[in-house]
């Protein structure tokens, strides 16, 4: 399918792939794409022949797949990447959810085995994938302890912490509580910090994709052998985007039980402006491009 763009949003992976950080996943020698971007939102120009769910018109957001494309004004896609924009939500948010969203999805229920009653912690819990494993983790019935800076305990209470940690204050892992769950959107503490924190039987999470090929090795060669030690977890994952899961998260949006925290907007010819935003590490939820 032609998609005309309205909106796309910047993920760490664009800035990992634009200074070659993560070549196994978007060409080794030379990028598969040199368009950056993977999250878009916009409407469908035309479509092809053997697409079936899809009409020109149709208002839909999803990803390109991780080879970019996205920061444009126009990115041909598989229908099966995308589903229908929620009607009550603006293309900058439907365009900040995918990755992020997904990946907090995936991370939260895949390979957490999140469960009602559990006790949860989102580190990271102010960036993109952390503030929707913040509200996802509600969502499931959990008890959700999210871990930010100073200047980011606001919208940690705002979408639903049960209990905010200001890691400048604290370190969550030499503390004496212990967690079911740990999901490390920002995994700034070793594989060791994060399962001492564990009970008994917790997982902890890294999602993987932004952190870089240095922030995946410890967790992909360590996780496994530690996973062998004990009934305590480490798993490391790089989210697949599926349609089903968009379906599911559109349902969410439409009831609001999830909202996207966009901090920054930018016009789409100011795109390296929003990465070296981002790449700095301040960003209060997603940032994103617009083209309208």
């Amino acid at each position: 399918m032609l998609i005309k763009l309205c909106s796309a949003s910047v993920n760490p992976l664009d800035f990992h792939q634009m200074r070659g950080h993560v070549r196994l996943m978007t060409g080794v020698l030379r990028p598969k794409r040199k368009i950056l971007g993977c999250d878009i939102a916009g409407r469908v120009e035309t479509v092809g022949r053997n697409v079936k769910k899809f009409r020109p018109g149709d208002e839909v957001f999803g990803v390109t797949g991780f080879s970019g494309g996205g920061f444009a004004e126009y990115v041909c896609v598989s229908e099966d990447k995308v589903t229908v924009k929620p009607a009550n939500i603006s293309f900058e948010e439907a365009a900040a959810v995918p990755i992020a969203a997904v990946t907090a999805l995936q991370g939260l229920r895949d390979k957490g085995r999140i469960k009602p009653g559990k006790k949860v912690l989102i580190d990271g819990a102010s960036g993109g994938v952390g503030t929707f494993g913040v509200q996802l983790a509600k969502s499931f019935g959990t008890e959700v302890t999210a871990v930010c800076s100073t200047g980011k305990v606001e919208i940690a209470w705002s979408i639903g912490a049960d209990q905010v940690i200001d890691y400048t204050q604290e370190d969550v892992t030499k503390g004496g509580e212990r967690y079911d769950l740990i999901l490390g959107a920002n995994a700034y503490h070793s594989i060791l910090d994060y399962r001492r924190a564990l009970t008994p039987d917790g997982i902890f999470v890294m999602v993987g994709g932004g952190a870089g090929l240095r922030g995946m090795l410890a967790p992909m060669l360590l996780g496994p052998l530690l996973s062998l030690v004990g009934r305590k977890k480490m798993r490391f994952f790089i989210a697949r985007i599926k349609q089903e899961d968009l379906d599911l998260l559109k349902g969410l949006l439409e009831a609001r039980r999830i909202v996207p925290v966009i901090d920054r907007r930018y016009p789409l010819r100011h795109a390296a402006e929003a990465i070296r935003y981002l790449e700095q590490g301040h960003a209060r939820g997603k940032v994103v491009l617009t083209t309208e």
